[in-house]
């Protein structure tokens, strides 16, 4: 498996990334359950895991430590990404929350810093994620306080998701450390960070980026979507001359691009997680590349 290096005392990640959002989802939440999905992973080198204190309602990150409790040498093996700043309303764990907002004071990302610790089971976070840009920020508050994490040892880097290239200017320029990542939304179906600016500066600034979504949330092989109906055929006929399926060729498709896109895959499908990789092993020419992107648009470049 490729990996990223991102320096600045963080572990080198896989390129491919297994997203923890739906952990909570499975009909099937035992944890030996779960301890199947990472070891399905691990097998085929995807050694990075991404979390959110929110994703299943504040519970996949406490689902994952639980099964993983005593698998230490799992554990050694792994490098987990978890995010912070989305304030969920929630009925059962904040009752009291009247409504859904963002917060990246420094008592709470030090709180959940703290939870996630916690609940992961983990000694240190080896990547922190501002999971969205605060309106309401104040820069200094911020980038100060994932510095002193950095200091303390609790994580060993930070990044951001969701955030505009001037999102990411403003937070770095209160900061000593580096951002080391943006965790966007890019896929055939939603390709705007490649016009938009996020992309290209990402390039620029030589940040490798994290794709959730990368699927685009399973719309590209649903029957009655109109993107599907379009591009699947091709996906498809791609994906059986290199013996992978459709899905790995969308995949591949991100993986092609020289901007060092790490596909984040979040699917509780045995079958499916013990082929992510396959994407890895597919090649797309430029013109191929361009071939999709036109199908997926629905009409050519200009």
């Amino acid at each position: 498996m490729e990996t990223i290096d991102f320096g600045h005392g963080v572990p080198p990640m896989s390129r491919l990334v297994y997203g923890a959002w739906r952990l909570a989802d499975d009909h099937d939440r035992s944890l030996s359950h779960v301890v199947e999905k990472v070891e399905a992973c691990l097998d085929q080198g995807i050694t990075t895991f991404d979390h959110a204190d929110i994703y299943g309602d504040y519970e996949c990150e406490a689902l994952f430590g639980r099964a993983l409790h005593g698998h230490s040498t799992l554990k050694q093996k792994m490098q987990i990404v978890t995010k912070c700043d989305i304030m969920l309303v929630s009925p059962d764990k904040f009752p009291r929350r009247r409504t859904k907002h963002y917060d990246t004071s420094a008592a709470h990302i030090r709180d959940s810093v703290e939870n996630s610790l916690r609940r992961l089971g983990v000694e240190v976070i080896d990547m922190l994620l501002i999971h969205r840009p605060d309106p309401f920020t104040d820069h200094h508050e911020t980038g100060g306080t994932l510095d002193a994490l950095i200091a303390e040892g609790k994580i060993r880097g930070a990044g951001v998701s969701n955030f505009m290239p001037w999102d990411v200017d403003l937070l770095q320029s209160a900061m000593q450390n580096p951002i080391l990542t943006n965790q966007i939304e890019i896929s055939l179906l939603n390709k705007s960070a490649f016009t938009n600016g996020q992309i290209a500066t990402a390039q620029r600034q030589a940040m490798p980026l994290m794709a959730w979504s990368p699927l685009g949330g399973g719309e590209l092989f649903m029957p009655g979507s109109e993107v599907g109906k379009r591009i699947m055929p091709r996906l498809t006929e791609l994906g059986q001359d290199q013996g992978v399926a459709a899905e790995a060729v969308a995949l591949a498709w991100l993986l092609a691009h020289p901007a060092r896109i790490m596909p984040v895959v979040g699917t509780n499908s045995m079958g499916r997680i013990r082929h992510i990789s396959d994407a890895l092993n597919v090649e797309l020419d430029r013109e191929t590349w361009f071939e999709l992107w036109a199908l997926s648009e629905g009409a050519e470049v200009p």
